[in-house]
């Protein structure tokens, strides 16, 4: 299960306080594994694949609460740990907890006890990193040490909140949230987004001011799309549907359609909070229910590897072979979305990856499949954010954004 729903699960039984403490620990363990792990692994006798999964599981979080969060005592951090082991794996890993956890303590977490980034920069990455050995090497095949240790960096990072208002002219939003006692400031390099204060609470946020949470990495990809003012609009993989209703402001009329639906109403629900309608359907996108339509856009499933400072969990629960598995599917829906575009129309392919197969390739097989089809370019957005052939390639370590990719594909009149 993903961790964000696995904690909006447990999120509405704790008290405030309580929250902010487990979203931080579950939160910055996911960040952090690999670190911990290293940590945990030289006073491990053994190694960590001896250990018992659970026992392995209380002493990241006991690590992680003695090493990197000041408000928990050391004392507290091991004792509430030890008692978790024994009640998961008796007293005998209890005792291990106790003994590896003190160690672990009295060693520090200093980069002088991981690998040298510049004889071992794949060992660093994994390890201080905290990412997996196969995701470094993929990325240090495509692009320099210091380009991919700034993207595990910010993937390391508590990623900021921003909100995209709705028909709202940013300075007004800005007053409207500082009314309700939100500090806000727009994101730099025009991204069209705001960035909320630390510690704000962005449900507050969204009565303040009609709007989405939005990264300004999703955002740009809305603002890439750009439809022609009064064009009828399908979004095919629309939950929970910022992008969907970013682009209604701009629609004579918004299709959103999701196969979940569940994922579906929250797309209702952001519309009925703002007040802003839409077409709901549930369908599949590589059987679109529509034709003849002006823009299409498939934010399609991926593997999100641009989103790993969001979803610090992502990183794990992928695997070599996951680009690969989902080429195929992004691939159905984007044959599928192309018959539903009218003559003339466009169609928008997104994701949320930064993997060329499932980016740059993906488009170029398209296109030679559906000659039919051309990729355009756009001045929707400034050229920073653009790849040499007009592809919208947000990079995290470039922009301090969530990674995401765009295509324009126009079909032939």
């Amino acid at each position: 299960m993903r961790l964000d729903v696995a904690f909006g699960r447990v999120a509405p039984t704790l008290a405030p306080r309580d929250r902010a403490f487990v979203h931080e620990l579950v939160y910055g363990v996911a960040r952090l594994r690999g670190r911990l792990d290293h940590l945990i692994e030289r006073r491990a006798h053994g190694g960590l694949a001896r250990l018992d999964p659970d026992v392995l599981e209380v002493l990241r979080l006991g690590a992680y609460q003695d090493l990197y969060m000041d408000g928990v005592p050391r004392y507290a951090a091991v004792s509430q740990s030890v008692a978790q082991a024994r009640e998961r794996a008796g007293k005998g890993a209890a005792g291990l907890v106790n003994a590896v956890l003190r160690g672990v303590a009295d060693d520090g977490a200093g980069p002088e006890l991981f690998p040298d980034f510049g004889s071992d920069p794949a060992g660093w990455l994994e390890r201080w990193g905290s990412h997996p050995r196969w995701m470094v090497e993929r990325w240090l095949r495509r692009w320099p040490p210091d380009d991919v240790r700034a993207l595990v960096e910010i993937d390391n990072r508590r990623p900021p909140i921003g909100l995209v208002p709705l028909g709202v002219p940013v300075a007004d939003a800005i007053a409207a949230l500082r009314t309700a006692g939100i500090e806000a400031e727009p994101f730099q390099g025009d991204a069209g987004c705001l960035r909320l204060a630390t510690g704000a609470d962005p449900v507050v946020a969204l009565g303040a001011v009609a709007s989405v949470v939005q990264d300004p990495g999703a955002h740009l990809v809305t603002r890439y799309a750009d439809p022609d003012p009064g064009s009828v609009v399908a979004d095919l993989c629309a939950a929970p549907g910022g992008k969907a209703l970013a682009l209604a402001a701009h629609a004579s009329y918004t299709l959103a359609a999701d196969r979940s639906e569940r994922r579906l109403r929250m797309v209702r629900e952001n519309a009925m909070r703002i007040g802003r309608g839409l077409g709901l359907v549930v369908a599949d996108a590589t059987h679109p229910p529509v034709r003849g339509t002006d823009v299409v856009l498939v934010d399609v499933p991926c593997t999100g590897t641009g989103t790993l400072a969001r979803h610090p969990d992502g990183r794990w629960r992928l695997g070599p072979g996951s680009v690969g598995e989902m080429a195929p599917i992004q691939r159905g829906i984007l044959d599928g979305a192309a018959g539903a575009v009218r003559p003339g129309g466009l169609l928008v392919y997104s994701t949320c990856s930064l993997e060329s197969e499932e980016n740059e390739d993906q488009v170029s097989a398209f296109l030679e499949r559906h000659p039919d089809f051309h990729l355009e370019r756009t001045r929707a957005v400034p050229g920073e954010y653009l790849d040499e052939a007009g592809r919208l390639a947000v990079l995290p370590w470039r922009t301090g954004f969530d990674g995401a990719f765009a295509a324009r594909l126009r079909r032939a009149a």
